[in-house]
């Protein structure tokens, strides 16, 4: 987005703008690298968007978030949580969580890139193990003082954790991905789960409410299977528009979400369509409007 010099600064800028605007929720992803020649290209594709090229640490993009606001949620969209020791991790995101009051949302999953998983030092054949022994060891640290946790590819020595994040139990977890081993384990143990829509892709592009019911429907089924109550499973809808979306069709999605699915959360991507920072304030002042007044 425009002048990269001057875009970490600019962060604070949009934060505060996008709430006076009204948006009730900040969301940050989590790339580490933009590779030359992926093995793997972004959603699936065999190319990287521009916008990687230039990353930002997901954490201090969150902090600067917390301090720059006093009423959205911030959120990760999401947290490649194989490549963080949970220590790093649970103190990371529980000094976030104190720093914003209690308004951290967490978004995790696996990822996708094999060049990132070799840049952490983490086998990629071992992402979702990992995963489910790094919810394990977050639930320990926040619930337990002392805490320890050992695990086949995790250890937590024993430590005093005095501090807890503000939200009780913990911040909520969400969990993306579509694969039957993600569905299966935000089933079995998140609070929520992250489904996706692509405005602007494919022509014509319109609403299909089939496309959220459909996954959800079976994720709901998966939850009874694993003896949870599929109501105690939240969904926040990531919008995630192509460059030849236009603000109609983005605010149809959040509408027809809202009217036809069980989604009440749903924030937008302005990755490949927002040009710069003002554009984007432009863009979430519209957007905003359009679906207020639909």
């Amino acid at each position: 987005m425009g002048d990269l010099a001057h875009y970490p600064r600019e962060v604070a800028r949009f934060a505060r703008q996008a709430e006076q605007l009204g948006a009730d929720s900040l969301w940050v992803g989590d790339r580490l690298l933009a590779p030359v020649n992926p093995t793997v290209g972004y959603g699936g594709g065999d190319t990287i968007p521009t916008a990687f090229h230039a990353l930002l640490d997901p954490f201090v993009l969150l902090s600067i978030a917390a301090v720059s606001t006093e009423r959205v949620q911030i959120g990760t969209n999401v947290l490649n949580a194989p490549w963080y020791p949970p220590a790093l991790l649970a103190r990371s995101l529980t000094s976030i969580d104190l720093v914003s009051g209690g308004r951290l949302v967490l978004g995790f999953g696996v990822g996708w890139s094999p060049e990132e998983y070799t840049a952490a030092g983490v086998p990629m054949a071992e992402r979702g193990a990992r995963l489910d022994e790094c919810l394990d060891a977050l639930d320990a640290y926040w619930s337990q003082n002392p805490v320890a946790y050992h695990g086949k590819h995790w250890t937590v020595p024993a430590t005093y954790a005095d501090l807890k994040p503000v939200q009780r139990p913990r911040p909520p977890i969400y969990l993306g991905g579509y694969a039957p081993a993600a569905m299966s384990r935000a089933a079995r143990r998140a609070d929520g789960w992250l489904p996706v829509v692509r405005p602007g892709h494919g022509t014509p592009w319109e609403f299909n409410a089939a496309q959220i019911n459909g996954p959800v429907d079976q994720l709901r089924s998966r939850a009874v299977e694993h003896g949870r109550d599929p109501a105690q499973i939240d969904l926040i809808l990531r919008v995630y528009p192509t460059a030849e979306a236009t603000v109609d069709q983005i605010v149809d999605a959040l509408t027809g979400a809202e009217r036809h699915t069980p989604v009440e959360h749903a924030f937008v991507d302005l990755m490949e369509v927002g040009q710069d920072i003002d554009h984007a304030l432009e863009l979430v002042g519209h957007i905003l409007e359009r679906a207020r007044n639909a």
